[in-house]
């Protein structure tokens, strides 16, 4: 308990989440013969500032090295390999928005090279104060109204978010052998980062998006053809909405002439913006609607952006529940996020057979 009373809670939800997907899994890494590795992170940590060093009592006890280690972002998968006795790699990712998703594809590597038998891969994000809102600035990133609008005609910046989320990956052929659940498929991953191609260091890139999607589709051995969900990043921004559509459309528009036939979401709106864990919200998000059947609303869409061209695109918002049932063709889907500074990841999941 001492040494909680110190931690930042995002390593704290990090721990939780980590062991509840074990758990869920139906593995207890004491019995497991493999190796576990454990690839994620934490966004930065406003606790350490806000709550810890203004609070006298705690004194003679902010010794530095305690201090650091329960609150640097270094060490929270190091901090679950030791609670929990995982001896595969930990590594700690830090990329911005899109940590998880880095993660991902790290976890994969490490798995194919047999660095790792099983991967816990996740990401979280914990405001402090819990309950503050904040200031909107005029042309800054967060919305005015605290909603978060992707692809609308309204929108006008992202929200915020709390929280984080955990996934394990196994190799499919052990996976099967174990008569493990199998959730879905990884069939895809790819990384890179947007270098000067842009207008800024905080803006995206048509270029770097189109690249990352396309070489996670090659790496799939897919066409734009196979996918029809996109868990987009979607945070909703006056840039970043009409450029994610332009990259995506860029990507499959090598391969298809179709139009309107991939339906496009964003978690975002349901629960803000979760920063390091953002990728791996979106990949449970199309976990489940893989598993239940149904892609849910992207929230808050009523007219689509007049600065997306979605009528000469393959896509379209969606905006409510839409049946996506087992059938002949495979469901399958691309989830993507750009972290802040350039490093992009794509993912292609697909159903579990």
């Amino acid at each position: 308990p001492r040494e909680v009373e110190l931690m930042d809670p995002q390593q704290r939800i990090f721990l939780e989440c980590a062991r509840a997907a074990l758990e869920d899994a139906g593995y207890d890494p004491s019995r497991f013969a493999g190796k576990v590795g454990v690839f994620g992170g934490v966004g930065r940590n406003p606790y350490l500032y806000e709550n810890i060093a203004r609070r006298e009592e705690f004194g003679d006890r902010l010794i530095e090295h305690h201090i650091q280690i329960g609150n640097e972002r270094d060490f929270p998968p190091t901090h679950v390999a030791y609670k929990l006795n995982l001896r595969g790699p930990a590594i700690n990712v830090q990329t911005a928005c899109s940590t998880s998703g880095v993660a991902l594809h790290l976890a994969c590597q490490s798995l194919l090279a047999g660095d790792s038998d099983m991967v816990l891969v996740g990401g979280a994000k914990v405001l402090v104060p819990t309950h503050a809102g904040y200031l909107y600035v005029d042309g800054g990133a967060l919305a005015p109204d605290g909603h978060i609008r992707a692809f609308d005609a309204g929108a006008s910046g992202m929200v915020r978010g709390s929280g984080g989320g955990f996934i394990v990956v196994k190799r499919l052929e052990d996976a099967l052998a174990d008569r493990d659940t199998i959730r879905a498929i990884v069939r895809g991953t790819a990384v890179n980062n947007d270098g000067s191609s842009k207008i800024g260091f905080t803006a995206p890139s048509v270029q770097g998006q189109s690249e990352v999607i396309t070489a996670a589709l090659d790496a799939a051995g897919l066409s734009p053809d196979d996918i029809q969900y996109i868990e987009a990043h979607g945070t909703g921004t006056v840039i970043g909405d009409p450029m994610e559509i332009a990259g995506l459309t860029r990507a499959y528009r090598r391969a298809t002439d179709r139009r309107g036939y991939c339906a496009v979401g964003s978690v975002k709106t349901n629960i803000g913006h979760l920063d390091a864990g953002a990728m791996v919200a979106g990949i449970i998000k199309t976990v489940l609607s893989l598993e239940n059947e149904l892609i849910p609303p992207s929230l808050n869409f009523e007219r689509p952006n007049p600065a997306i061209d979605f009528a000469s695109s393959p896509f379209f918002v969606n905006a409510k529940a839409r049946p996506w049932p087992r059938g002949e063709v495979k469901r399958r889907a691309g989830v993507s996020s750009f972290g802040l500074g350039g490093t992009n990841a794509h993912a292609i999941r697909s159903e579990e057979h």
